[in-house]
């Protein structure tokens, strides 16, 4: 009896610690939020951003020594002591990355004489110099007349010319990839040529010419095809090429949000502002203006010891975040009608996207409705943004939903709950959450999964291009994006959706063999992990359902003797790396989230927690310098520094839901 009894008094004391931990979280958390009501953690992602910025301005011939030393210094402090550069935070040495940050360095003065650049120059020629970089990095170059256009495989501006239905029509290529593919079109047929105002032979090496691939493999007919692009790049057809042209320059201009941005991501947006330049736009021009008057809001500069030091930001995600804040402090106890509740709700509400954009390409009957990622991508919703807000939105509007309070209680909601307090702005959020569910449904591919940004976006010609070797060029169905979308039509209510059901049997169907599921978007199979098993419990299918049991003992498999979960970026394209790697918070809570839906009374559960509170930090976040968010699988990763707070906080805050429970 008394062993029992130290047993609960333990347990209660545990618990306390852990309420303790989320309210630190929690207030953090309401600390960050702005006037307007949005989150919005920094998107950390690697150099190439900040080299490729200044190569631009150098472009443009508007680079001042300021802004290059300044993003010098950034660049500089992110050098290896082997002088090389990476992707991501503990990676290995990246090719294409030291040579445009050591480009970059160039143009702010170091010499290359300078120990940290012989260490980078010798890194580049010790794998194959610039010969051996990717086509956008040789794009890059050859800006410069560092490297021959004649070297590069051609996509024409005819392309546009092609109607949606024909193969590498643009609508083919995922949206991030035709938005950057349409002006390199415009660039790559005006094949300029600036001046850096120094040479890299430093950066070259001669290499044999690589043999021509077989006739018979899709890389020797793609060859083949690039051989003849480039005979027709020497006597193109006039009018066609005069037609194609201005048609890709009308949908660049049509494409440009409302803050100058393409697309909210600098690839297209730097790329457009070049091919219109290119065109003869000004600088002055209107569209031009704009879109170097954008940039300034994803550039970040700060004091450090070294000085003011000036980065970029990739792309910016505040309704995302926003979204994933609304739920962590609604699952952790706070009040629905708490005025940053309000404020977020009204924001995600002015947010709502209610214009038709390229999606509708593909589905041209379905009517707008749904979130996107960026302040402004209204051209560009996603149906991953759309189902986390909804949820979001759900959270807030929700009266019979119970709230686990941080502080270990579980108050209830009084009848009527928000739309007592804001009723116009809860009809609102109703009307926006209809439509942004119909637009879901509207968007799932003919598989009965979904994409991010497309439907059917899935036909894997464009992937052969020798054009395409870097990154994701289609937008097929994923575990993850699907995931949220089931777990957000069954909180609403349509578990039972026949639209719901196939998505279901179709994350079942997409397991992996040893029990996770791959992530597109987050690092890696313990996100894909963490979302399905959520959504599948939530869409009615049992604990002891066999996937389930195998996702449980992936996870519980994986689990790091110190209790929390890792896994590295490598594990895209190196099987050993699969579950494996520096433990993370957010990581830890992904396996949490799934854990607390299927097995809540796991040691597992209890051993992670405990490591959440015991590597919390004094303000009440957490320390995470491992990328763990996704752009590209395997090429290009992000830190989405949001996520150490966001994803902790739901977990414990579920947690202690459950235990005030049971």
């Amino acid at each position: 009896m008394s062993s029992t009894t130290d047993y609960e008094v333990s347990r209660e004391i545990f618990s306390d610690t852990v309420a303790a931990a989320a309210v630190r979280a929690r207030d953090h958390l309401l600390g960050l939020q702005s006037d307007q009501g949005w989150w919005k953690g920094e998107l950390e992602t690697n150099v190439t951003m900040d080299a490729e910025d200044l190569m631009l301005r150098q472009f443009l011939g508007i680079l001042t020594p300021e802004v290059a030393e300044e993003t010098a210094r950034w660049i500089r402090s992110q050098q290896s002591e082997n002088g090389t550069w990476a992707t991501f935070y503990g990676g290995p040495p990246d090719l294409n990355t030291t040579l445009e940050a050591y480009v970059a360095l160039r143009l702010a003065g170091d010499s290359p004489d300078a120990p940290h650049m012989q260490a980078a120059s010798g890194f580049v020629r010790a794998n194959g110099g610039l010969a051996s970089t990717r086509v956008f990095t040789r794009i890059w170059l050859a800006l410069f007349g560092e490297w021959s256009w004649d070297d590069l495989p051609v996509m024409p501006p005819e392309l546009m010319l092609l109607p949606s239905w024909f193969p590498l029509n643009p609508y083919d290529f995922a949206c991030w990839a035709r938005q950057s593919i349409v002006p390199l079109t415009i660039v790559g047929t005006l094949r300029p040529k600036r001046s850096l105002g120094f040479g890299i032979d430093e950066l070259k090496v001669e290499t044999p010419p690589k043999p021509p691939a077989p006739l018979r493999s899709w890389a020797g007919a793609f060859e083949r095809l690039d051989w003849l692009l480039h005979r027709y790049e020497r006597r193109p057809l006039k009018l066609i090429r005069r037609h194609a042209m201005r048609r890709a320059a009308e949908w660049i201009v049509a494409r440009q949000e409302a803050d100058g941005c393409w697309g909210g991501i600098q690839p297209p947006w730097v790329y457009s502002i070049m091919a219109l330049t290119l065109l003869g736009y000004p600088m002055n021009h209107p569209v031009v203006v704009a879109g170097l008057r954008g940039l300034e809001r994803y550039t970040i500069r700060e004091w450090t010891p070294a000085g003011m030091v000036r980065r970029l930001e990739a792309c910016q995600s505040p309704v995302w975040d926003t979204a994933l804040a609304v739920v962590a402090l609604r699952d952790s106890g706070l009040a629905a009608d708490h005025p940053a509740m309000v404020r977020a709700a009204r924001w995600l509400a002015d947010e709502e996207v209610t214009a038709a954009g390229d999606w509708a390409v593909k589905r041209p009957a379905l009517a707008p409705g749904g979130w996107a990622f960026e302040f402004d991508n209204d051209l560009y919703p996603d149906v991953d943004d759309t189902a986390e807000v909804v949820l979001a939105i759900h959270r807030i509007l929700d009266p019979q939903r119970a709230s686990g309070g941080a502080d270990g209680s579980n108050p209830q909601r009084a009848p009527g709950g928000f739309d007592e307090v804001e009723p116009q702005l809860a009809a609102r959020l109703r009307t926006a959450e209809r439509r942004g569910i119909d637009w879901t449904i509207g968007m799932r591919s003919a598989n009965g999964a979904w994409g991010a940004f497309d439907a059917d976006n899935t036909r894997t010609l464009p992937t052969k291009l020798p054009f395409c070797d870097f990154g994701e060029v289609i937008d097929p169905p994923s575990a993850d994006v699907t995931a949220h979308i089931v777990e957000m039509l069954a909180e609403v209510g349509q578990a039972d959706n026949p639209v719901t059901e196939q998505a279901v049997r179709w994350l079942l169907d997409n397991q992996e063999p040893g029990g996770s599921w791959f992530g597109r978007w987050g690092v890696n199979h313990v996100y894909g992990t963490g979302a399905v098993v959520p959504a599948l419990i939530v869409a009615g299918v049992p604990a002891d359902h066999p996937s389930i049991i195998r996702a449980i003992r992936w996870l519980v498999e994986h689990q790091r003797p110190d209790g929390a979960w890792g896994e590295d970026l490598r594990s895209y394209t190196d099987d050993a790396w699969i579950g494996q790697g520096e433990a993370t918070a957010s990581q830890t809570a992904w396996a949490l989230l799934a854990l607390l839906a299927a097995d809540p009374a796991s040691p597992a559960v209890e051993r992670g927690v405990r490591w959440l509170v015991d590597t919390q930090r004094p303000d009440g976040t957490w320390d995470e310098p491992y990328y763990t968010g996704t752009g590209f699988p395997g090429d290009f990763s992000i830190n989405y520094h949001l996520y150490r707070l966001v994803f902790p906080l739901t977990a414990l805050g579920r947690y202690l839901s459950g235990r005030s429970a049971s």
